[in-house]
């Protein structure tokens, strides 16, 4: 017999790096003694860089003392993965699943995430895939379109995908992006010769497709959601 669940979705807008950082937290200590079921926030951040924990900071090629002065925020975190960017209409999940519930080893969690906006990026008229060996995140040729870091404390996911749906690529000029050199990056609006829905309709696609993939039987939009 299947067993029936359901994906709570926290739609959260823009929000700061470290609120949101802080929100994953007390999440995840939820998540941990059964307070909470297994959930979705989605969102977006203001400018902003992000190391992992290797804290790889020779890969931003500015003085940090120069990042004020553009906008932007940097933050050191604990997630796997190098230096990337956020900003605005880049598409942000942090999922916060039990992959022991959810019947998933961290690779095959990571490949499904990179599933979900290899799907969404085709229902586009996009062909991405997979980065090559060393490579993280998710490809449209030599130009990365989404970027994957997650934390894993415990079986409980943290941080998650960042797929770009209309950012200003300018920003990644200040970064070796994911530390890989020599490679480019790009977004939905770039590859997309057309029309693109709004930014909601993209997030609701992500949403829908990390159901699916991570054996959700629906998702459904929490309204009751704490201020941040």
């Amino acid at each position: 017999m299947t067993v029936q669940r359901t994906l709570e979705v926290w739609k959260l807008g823009i929000v700061k790096y470290l609120d949101a950082l802080k929100l994953q937290e007390k999440l995840l200590l939820d998540r941990k003694i059964g307070r909470v079921s297994d959930l979705v926030l989605s969102l977006q951040h203001p400018p902003t860089y992000t190391l992992g924990k290797r804290k790889t900071d020779h890969n931003l090629l500015i003085p940090e003392s120069d990042l004020k002065s553009l906008g932007a925020e940097l933050h050191y975190t604990e997630r796997g993965g190098d230096i990337t960017f956020h900003g605005p209409r880049q598409a942000i999940l942090y999922p916060i699943f039990s992959l022991r519930e959810i019947g998933f080893g961290a690779r095959k969690y990571v490949e499904g995430l990179e599933s979900v906006m290899i799907e969404v990026a085709s229902m586009h008229g996009v062909k991405a895939r997979p980065g090559d060996k060393g490579e993280t995140g998710v490809w449209v040729g030599e130009r990365k379109i989404g970027a994957i870091g997650v934390r894993i404390s415990s079986g409980i996911t943290t941080h998650g995908l960042a797929f770009n749906i209309d950012n200003d690529l300018s920003w990644y000029e200040n970064i070796v992006p994911c530390g890989i050199e020599g490679k480019g990056v790009t977004s939905l609006r770039r590859e997309v010769t057309g029309e693109l829905p709004s930014d909601d309709v993209i997030h609701d696609q992500l949403i829908q497709c990390l159901a699916r993939i991570f054996r959700f039987s629906d998702a459904q939009i929490k309204h009751d959601l704490p201020v941040l």
